[in-house]
C-alpha cells in the first residue's frame, strides 16, 4: 500500500482560504481558523477571540481539494478519531467537516441540519 502524497502547495493555501472565509460567514464565535499540514493530513485549530485554541480536527488529503476524509479531535484522548459527517460519509467538503466540529465544540446543534 503506497501512502497518499500531500496535497499541493495551491491545495493548502485554497484549504486555508475556504475554511477561513467559512468560519467568517458561519462561526463568529471564533476569531479565525488555523491549518497545519504534516504529510498528507491537514489539522485545523480555532482561535477564540480571547487568544485561546482549540483543536478542532483533523483532515486527510486523497487526491482532491474538494473532498476530504474527516476526524474529529477528541479533548479526553487528545488525539484525533476518524468520524462520520452528518451527511454519514467519512469524508466530504472542508467546510462541511468544519461545521461538524464546530456545532460540537462550539455548542451548536444547528450545525448538523
Amino acid at each position: 500500500m503506497t501512502p497518499m502524497a500531500a496535497p499541493p502547495e495551491s491545495t493548502k493555501t485554497s484549504l486555508q482560504q475556504r475554511l477561513s472565509a467559512h468560519a467568517r460567514t458561519r462561526w463568529p464565535q471564533l476569531a479565525g481558523v488555523d491549518v497545519r499540514f504534516r504529510a498528507n493530513y491537514a489539522y485545523i485549530t480555532g482561535r477564540l477571540p480571547e487568544g485561546e485554541t482549540i483543536p478542532l480536527m483533523r483532515l486527510r488529503y486523497g487526491g482532491s481539494a474538494a473532498r476530504w476524509g474527516f476526524a474529529i479531535h477528541l479533548a479526553s484522548k487528545n488525539g484525533y478519531q476518524d468520524s462520520v459527517l452528518p451527511s454519514g460519509a467519512f469524508a466530504g467538503t472542508p467546510e462541511d467537516a468544519l461545521d461538524c466540529a464546530c456545532g460540537l465544540y462550539l455548542g451548536d446543534p444547528t450545525a448538523w441540519t
